[in-house]
């Protein structure tokens, strides 16, 4: 079709094979959106267009990707708040016949249906970052990386050391919305990628976020939307990309640490120490592995 439809946050151009929504910057603009920036989905990624009446004088167009298409959504497993929604495009009502009339020629165009074999949406691009409440995480395309606070980690976290995840032993990313209670972001090892049956009856050995060295926590400010769930649908994407393929064990020498934040770890750890949360031999290895970072 070749043609533009603008509506409120983003607008959409229609093309002869995809659907090229481009989201608006603005203090308006919900910021999920404006991390975005824009994104093409081919169209067989979608599987319907509806359009509904919206709220205070608006309608909404929205297409409704296939199952499995999109890694974003399949992140957000649901938790998305509907104005946060990607796929929808609010209009003015006075808009609604030319909206309709894009949605039925789009419809035809659909021919594809049922969850898909790989992701068809690209996903956002690494490197990537942010700001948990226990620490930072970062992905640069090949691993997942996960460098403790000292002012918000668990002394169970703090004595696992900061982490480092390849993509490769990764089996797929659980993300809970920092707007729910307890939001964080774990990453699932290779083995977890299993059936539900299988899964429940693991449950209980999974620990609390805040005591997991494969998982960051949220918090007020800490681990937003618009930052957190692109890092992982990133994650995720790089996983199924990985598919089944053997992981390559790579020797990566460990980075040298400036000695002023080492300082200040070795510091905290002593506090844990003289709390009795961490044991003299604990004590005394983690403090050995901190300062040959030197």
């Amino acid at each position: 079709m070749g043609d533009v439809l603008a509506g409120f946050h983003a607008a959409w151009e229609f093309g002869s094979d995809s659907v090229l929504i481009r989201y608006e910057r603005g203090i308006r603009t919900p910021k999920l959106f404006q991390a975005l920036g824009e994104r093409r989905v081919p169209l067989d990624a979608i599987e319907g267009v509806t359009l509904t009446p919206g709220r205070r004088g608006t309608v909404v167009l929205r297409v409704e990707p296939r199952a499995g298409a999109d890694p974003l959504i399949e992140a957000a497993a649901g938790q998305l708040k509907e104005s946060g929604d990607p796929y929808r495009l609010v209009l003015p009502a006075e808009r609604e016949t030319l909206a309709e009339y894009y949605a039925d020629e789009l419809r035809p165009l659909l021919t594809e249906s049922g969850r898909t074999e790989r992701y068809l949406v690209a996903p956002p691009e690494a490197p990537l970052q942010f700001k948990a409440y226990d620490g930072k995480a970062s992905f640069d395309g090949k691993a997942v990386s996960f460098r403790w606070s000292w002012t918000g980690a668990s002394s169970a976290k703090w004595k696992a050391g900061d982490q480092s995840f390849p993509v490769a032993d990764l089996g797929g990313v659980e993300w809970r919305s920092p707007e729910m209670f307890e939001g964080y972001l774990r990453l699932l090892p290779r083995d977890a990628d299993v059936s539900a049956a299988t899964a429940a009856a693991a449950a209980p050995a999974v620990p609390q976020a805040d005591q997991d060295p494969a998982a960051v926590v949220f918090g007020l400010g800490y681990g937003p939307v618009h930052e957190s769930l692109p890092f992982a649908a990133a994650v995720l994407a790089a996983v199924r990309e990985r598919g089944a393929s053997a992981p390559v064990p790579v020797s990566v020498p460990a980075p040298r640490r400036d000695p002023a934040d080492i300082a200040e770890r070795i510091r905290h750890l002593g506090e844990l120490h003289q709390q009795g949360l961490v044991t003299d031999e604990e004590f005394s290895s983690k403090k050995a592995e901190l300062l040959a970072e030197l």
